[in-house]
């Protein structure tokens, strides 16, 4: 019960000065968010990607308000390229974006969105790497879907995220299974009403399992996002039943959470990607990370309480 009061709070601005105040705050956000600045996130690249894992990139800040922020959205973007370019690590060091952060909610916003992360797309096929779009609350997919149809036709190997608690979701990862597709399986991270989503967890994992199901059989590329220790395990198996081999599906986990597990996956020659955020404006994505898992809220409130 408390996932849905955390995520009620992420929207809160009374919420974001009081956990952005709190002294002990700063140490656990490090956690899950290495840096505020691309000079400190490229050598955490470098560090994770010299361990054999792979990583994919977000620049955290999805309160957008006015056409200025969605460009300066753009422009953060374009110099992460910028300075990956010189590490030659393609693909093995990829983009996510949210939509929302490139002007999705504002009048006009699904243009807009569209035009300021195509040239990110671009810029990022220059240097051998890609885009993956995120999921965000069940009122933007129809429009980021659109935006991942018309990005494809000349950017082939951009991806899109699908969320399995999302009723839709099964009839989107059938459609989303075809030749080419990269799609990354989430479990979901917003407050959705009952109409739309699965409430119950037991309801949610069953949904993943189908929809991972799905895009095993399928003939694009799986990214399975999970920490769960039992849905890691189902990938496997229903990768092998479905013939696949290790270079043909990946996993992916957050940064900070179960790092051991990241390089036991990699050690076993599995394609393990680090979804690793940097930037300034981290109170929603560090909320939605208190909210995914009691653990890291026990976390947080120990950490806390121990610290001076």
């Amino acid at each position: 019960m408390l996932g849905p009061l955390i995520l009620a709070a992420s929207r809160s601005d009374r919420m974001r000065r009081l956990v952005s105040a709190a002294p002990m705050t700063k140490p656990v956000v490090d956690r899950f968010i290495p840096g505020e600045t691309v000079d400190q996130v490229i050598p955490i690249v470098a560090g994770l990607t010299g361990r054999g894992l792979e990583v994919t990139l977000d620049v955290v800040g999805e309160d957008i308000t006015t056409r200025e922020q969605a460009t300066a959205a753009r422009d953060a973007y374009l110099r992460l390229i910028e300075q990956l370019a010189p590490l030659g690590l393609g693909t093995r060091a990829e983009l996510s974006v949210k939509l929302s952060m490139f002007g999705q909610s504002l009048e006009g916003g699904h243009e807009l969105a569209l035009a300021n992360v195509r040239p990110v797309v671009e810029a990022a096929a220059a240097i051998g790497t890609t885009v993956t779009l995120d999921a965000e609350d069940h009122t933007t997919l129809d429009s980021m879907f659109a935006v991942h149809e018309e990005l494809r036709r000349d950017f082939p190997q951009t991806g899109c995220v699908i969320q399995s608690y999302l009723f839709r979701t099964e009839q989107d990862a059938r459609r989303l299974a075809a030749d080419g597709s990269r799609v990354r399986l989430v479990k979901g991270a917003y407050k959705e009403p009952a109409s739309v989503a699965h409430q119950d967890k037991a309801e949610i994992d069953k949904a993943y399992v189908r929809i991972l199901r799905t895009l095993m059989e399928g003939e694009g590329y799986p990214m399975i996002g999970s920490h769960d220790p039992r849905l890691i395990s189902v990938g496997q198996e229903l990768a092998r039943r479905a013939g696949r081999k290790l270079d043909e599906y990946e996993f992916q986990m957050l940064y900070g959470i179960r790092s051991e597990e990241h390089l036991r996956l990699a050690a076993e020659g599995h394609r393990m990607r680090v979804y690793t955020a940097y930037g300034t404006d981290w109170y929603g994505y560090f909320m939605r990370r208190l909210a995914e898992k009691p653990a890291n809220l026990l976390f947080f409130v120990r950490s806390m309480i121990t610290k001076n």
